[in-house]
């Protein structure tokens, strides 16, 4: 998608999320400017949202991350994680929720 990724993994209990998160981003970014897949300078934007899964959703983890497409056609990748938010009862504020990317 345009303006976001999912990305599933499995890590260690004894590793920091941010700290994983914070390492995917920078090496992903080095990497695309390095090959310049983007016209410009690349960057993620700050922050990340996670969400925790048990071994046996896996499945349907990869399925809905392969269907992105047919979600986006019909909800915005922001409508689409503030549903997440409430479906699992997470507290947030609204001044630190993405903006759709034409914004």
């Amino acid at each position: 998608m345009p303006d976001h990724v999912h990305i599933l993994f499995g890590f260690r209990p004894t590793q920091a999320l941010s700290n994983l998160v914070q390492e995917v981003k920078r090496d992903s970014s080095e990497w695309i400017n390095k090959e310049k897949l983007v016209w410009g300078r690349f960057s993620w934007q700050e922050g990340f949202g996670a969400f925790s899964y048990g071994k046996s959703q896996i499945s349907d983890v990869c399925n809905y991350v392969e269907a992105q497409e047919q979600h986006h056609k019909k909800f915005t990748f922001r409508e689409e994680y503030l549903e997440f938010l409430k479906k699992f009862d997470m507290k947030y504020d609204e001044r630190y929720i993405f903006k759709d990317i034409d914004e």
